[in-house]
């Protein structure tokens, strides 16, 4: 068994190419010199933290990667900073809930998701007060309510 495997290793050490990826700190930058995007690769896909940049210089979006896809929680800024909206993706897909600002960094709706789709509940905000709830299913909008009792009536179980 070792001698099979000391030849395999043998073999593979000559054949030219790289069995063994490194993790290295990547920058890719705009045809001006400005950054464009930094974070880790193992070999050619991103993994962990990325940040992406406007061609102002100011971070555009950020968050999670596992082989080349987005994983984790996103969050996504205007050219001037601000926070435009967060949430979950799962292999490239957005997932879970996700919050969406006004451009005064306020609250104006929360989504839930699954599988890149609106599904379950939709939450919309006027001066950060809750105002009216939608569901989804398949993102398509099947219910609305403007006041939270007929919601509570209608969604005994929702857990919002």
């Amino acid at each position: 068994m070792i001698q099979k495997l000391f030849v395999l290793l043998f073999f593979l050490s000559f054949s030219g190419k790289q069995i063994i990826s490194t993790k290295a700190y990547h920058y890719e930058y705009y045809s001006n010199g400005t950054i464009k995007a930094q974070g880790w690769k193992l070999g050619d896909n991103k993994v962990d933290f990325w940040y992406f940049y406007h061609p102002t210089g100011k971070v555009s979006k950020e968050g999670h990667f596992k082989n080349n896809q987005k994983n984790g929680y996103w969050y996504f800024h205007s050219e001037n900073g601000k926070l435009l909206k967060e949430g979950h993706f799962v292999n490239d897909k957005a997932e879970k809930w996700w919050i969406i600002y006004d451009i005064a960094a306020k609250i104006t709706r929360k989504y839930q998701y699954r599988n890149n789709k609106k599904e379950g509940y939709c939450l919309l905000y006027k001066k950060n007060k809750l105002f009216k709830a939608e569901r989804y299913i398949n993102n398509k909008k099947t219910g609305e309510w403007t006041d939270i009792f007929s919601f509570k009536r209608d969604n005994p179980n929702a857990s919002l």
